[in-house]
Order: structure tokens, then C-alpha cells, then sequence
């Protein structure tokens, strides 16, 4: 619209001398009507114009033979003057915020009872550790039981893992597992495990979390008696949560590697299933701090010389989320 009367004054300004002579009233009749840039209306109006003053028709055909003559302002010119300016983007914006990774974990510190190879308490520590990142998942355990009696250490298990996740769905997820074990109670100096495969939600709820994962594993051992054993295994999984109120939650989690018969430097048996079950107990005393009583079965179908097929245990411990 500004375009349009910009046109209109060049039009108008030069014929000053002749329109003088009109008559008020209808000089500013014709200028609004050119000031619009409508063609008919402006024929409409010049027309009038001519049958109520013919006495002026001179001066009239002057300013209609210039309207006839004039530069027409583009029509997408005129509407890009009407539409308001963006406002320029600063070179120096900073650009926006990376996406950063959530962290949640726990840190569990108690003491246990243990029966089956052996009877004996001592102390439990662990610490959990999980980061989101969009579809990605990494978990991170490490777990440690020891007890000293006298001068002689009676129990020492350690267990380090990790695993990644990549959510494909709300469903259907792909795991990685990279596990080292020690437990000389069990016969062994060292069990490293890798695995890999696919895994399910099968029910995914506020109150009740269920999933399986299964994949192949590799598992490298090396035997307190002397000895070692790398055994191409099947890793089957099971996780259940059910939160039964706001602070109390039942969990129970099972790992069973079925092995195949493999080839090593030492063969000591050609088949063997090892079970991991554990089940919690976890009741919140504040939003970060709860109380845990887990039990841990631990079955060995082979054993090696001087292990027990199942060895259990009980732990009591304070954990603190964050």
C-alpha cells in the first residue's frame, strides 16, 4: 500500500498546475481514487467526474491520459512491502543445546549371610549405574562380597558388567553384555563373559516391568585348580520389577547361560548351565535412601573340582538412589 501511494504522488505532484483549476471536492475524489492503484474504480471515478463537470473536461482527459501513462508498481513488490520484515539472525547466535545424557543409579552398602558351600558373614557393596541418551541405554554394575576370618580371607566374590541397549521400540530392544566374575568359593579364578542379542518388553507398566533377552555368549574361564576353558554358551534373561506401593518394590532377576561343548586349552566338561537368580526386596525410608533384603542363588550344573553346585545368599543392605 505504501508502493501505491508513492505512485499516486508521482502522478498527482506534476499535474499540480491543471488539477488547480478543478474544484476542490473533486481534485481529492480523483487523487483517492488513484491513491488505490485500481484501475476501475479509477475509471469509475473520472467518469463521474466528466458527466457532473464537463466544463473541466480538459483538465479531467490531462490526469486520465497520465494515469493512462504511469509505471505500474509489480504486484509481488507491493505485497512483500506490506509483509513485515523478519528479523535478521545474528552471525554470532549461539547454536542450540546439545542433548545430554540422563544419569540414575544407586550405591548399596550392607552385610550377608551366606549357606550352601559355605556358612559365613561379611560385608556387600555395589554400585549401579544406568545413562540414557535417546535410544541408547548403558548400564554399568559393580558388585563385591568379602569376609576375613582371622588371618585367612573366607569369601571373595567380585562382579564388574556392563551393558549397552538400543531401544528400536517401545517393545523390541538390542543388548551387548561384557561381564568379568571372580569367585573362588565356586572354583574359579576368573569367568568372562560376552554376549549379545535381543530382548522384549512383555509388559511394560507404571507398577510392573517385565522383559526377556536372549543372545549367544562367549565365556572364558580360568580354574583355581589349575587350568582354563573358552565354552561358546546360549545367555537367556529375565527382569522383573513390580512396585506393590510408592516405597515398596519386589525385583527379581535371572541369567541362565547354557553352554555347548567347546574347545580350550583345558576341556573339562563338554556341557554346563549356570543359573544366577536373585530376588529384592526394596522398601524406601526417604525418596533416596531404602532398605534391601535380596537372596542370590548361584547353581553350577558342572562344577569344577572343589565348587558346589548351588551356593546361596542372603544380604541386608542400605541403598542410596540418585
Amino acid at each position: 500500500m505504501m508502493h501505491a501511494f508513492a505512485m499516486a504522488a508521482t502522478l498527482v505532484l506534476p499535474l499540480a498546475g491543471q488539477a488547480a483549476t478543478l474544484p476542490e471536492p473533486l481534485r481529492l475524489m480523483i487523487e483517492a481514487a488513484m491513491a488505490t492503484g485500481d484501475a476501475d474504480k479509477v475509471e469509475t471515478v473520472l467518469d463521474l467526474a466528466r458527466q457532473t463537470h464537463p466544463e473541466h473536461g480538459d483538465a479531467i482527459a490531462a490526469l486520465e491520459q497520465r494515469w493512462q501513462n504511469r509505471t505500474p508498481v509489480p504486484a509481488a513488490q507491493i505485497a512483500a512491502a506490506e509483509l513485515p520484515a523478519e528479523a535478521p539472525v545474528p552471525q554470532d547466535a549461539a547454536p542450540p543445546p546439545a542433548r545430554r545424557a540422563t544419569w540414575s543409579g544407586r550405591g548399596e552398602l550392607g552385610g550377608f549371610r551366606a549357606t550352601g558351600s559355605g556358612r559365613s558373614s561379611g560385608i556387600t557393596a555395589a554400585l549401579n549405574v544406568t545413562a540414557t541418551d535417546g535410544p541408547w541405554q548403558h548400564k554399568l554394575l559393580l558388585r563385591g562380597d568379602y569376609q576375613r576370618a582371622g588371618e585367612r580371607t573366607v569369601r571373595e566374590q567380585l562382579l564388574a558388567a556392563y551393558e549397552p541397549r538400543y531401544e528400536f521400540s517401545p517393545r523390541l530392544f538390542a543388548y551387548g553384555l561384557g561381564q568379568f566374575e571372580t569367585d573362588r568359593v565356586q572354583g574359579f579364578v576368573s569367568r568372562t563373559s560376552l554376549s549379545g542379542g535381543i530382548g522384549h518388553h512383555l509388559v511394560d507398566r507404571d507398577d510392573l516391568d517385565l522383559s526377556i533377552k536372549a543372545g549367544p555368549a562367549l565365556r572364558h574361564l580360568r580354574y583355581t585348580a589349575g587350568g582354563s576353558d573358552l565354552r561358546l554358551a546360549a545367555l537367556i534373561g529375565v527382569d522383573f520389577d513390580w512396585r506393590i506401593t510408592d516405597r515398596l518394590t519386589l525385583s527379581h532377576d535371572a541369567n541362565a547361560v547354557a553352554e555347548t561343548a567347546g574347545s580350550a586349552t583345558v576341556v573339562l566338561d563338554s556341557r554346563n548351565t549356570n543359573l544366577n537368580l536373585v530376588t529384592a526386596l526394596d522398601a524406601k525410608v526417604t525418596d533416596s535412601v531404602s532398605v534391601r533384603v535380596s537372596y542370590t542363588v548361584d547353581y553350577d550344573s558342572n562344577p569344577p573340582p572343589g565348587g558346589q553346585r548351588t551356593d546361596t545368599l542372603s544380604r541386608f543392605s542400605f541403598v542410596y538412589g540418585f
